[in-house]
């Protein structure tokens, strides 16, 4: 079983590029070709329309189409929050600015408690974990300790191309996992995005123009 923390994967491997298209189980599956992936969970939640980003929730929208025409996928929705805040500014006074702060609750948890639940109920003979939060790391250790299940991470970051962030390496994670791997490049991405046309049971769409091409 797989279990994607999808804006964790979102903010560290694909955000602001023309890779937001991914297949995220095609990623995996080469990432970790010997092992076969009978379901998939995807952690995430509804995004809320800003002044400056009216049209991110329907683009969304269309995403999650996407990911829905994969097999035995299904998504598991936390919640989304925003709120405007001040915040502090280096410039001369006034020395804080009003801000929009944008939370999301609840995957990290529900991801925890799916993959444990699954292990309990023993719906899967190995894991696979899609996250670089070190939160996850005590639910891994317990679903290996006590369980008796393997589990294995694939952390997302991206590790090449523009605007990357800096590596980081989780030792915690490592350490917790069965089999790991530290990042994934610029090409493993470009080569896991869906078909930029798709089909589903309510017929053809489309990646949204504003995502561009790998």
């Amino acid at each position: 079983m797989l279990y994607i923390d999808g804006f964790n994967l979102y903010h560290i491997a694909v955000k602001d590029t023309p890779l937001r298209w991914l297949n995220p189980v095609a990623l995996v599956t080469r990432a970790f070709p010997r092992n076969n992936i009978i379901g998939t969970k995807y952690f995430t939640a509804r995004v809320r329309a800003l002044p400056h980003n009216a049209g991110q929730p329907q683009r969304q929208m269309v995403f999650w189409r996407a990911l829905k025409t994969l097999p035995n996928l299904s998504i598991i929705e936390g919640d989304f929050r925003t709120r405007k805040v001040r915040a502090a500014v280096v410039s001369p006074p006034p020395n804080t600015i009003e801000v929009y702060k944008t939370d999301e609750k609840g995957s990290d948890v529900n991801l925890a408690a799916h993959l444990l639940m699954d292990g309990f109920l023993n719906r899967y003979d190995c894991a696979i974990v899609m996250s670089g939060d070190s939160d996850l790391v005590t639910p891994i250790r317990m679903v290996r300790e006590e369980l008796k299940e393997p589990v294995g991470v694939l952390n997302p970051q991206r590790l090449s191309g523009p605007n990357r962030r800096p590596p980081r390496k989780n030792a915690g994670l490592q350490q917790a996992a069965s089999f790991y791997q530290n990042g994934v490049t610029w090409a493993q991405l470009v080569a896991a995005q869906f078909p930029a046309t798709l089909t589903d049971a309510n017929g053809t769409f489309h990646k949204p123009p504003s995502w561009g091409a790998p």
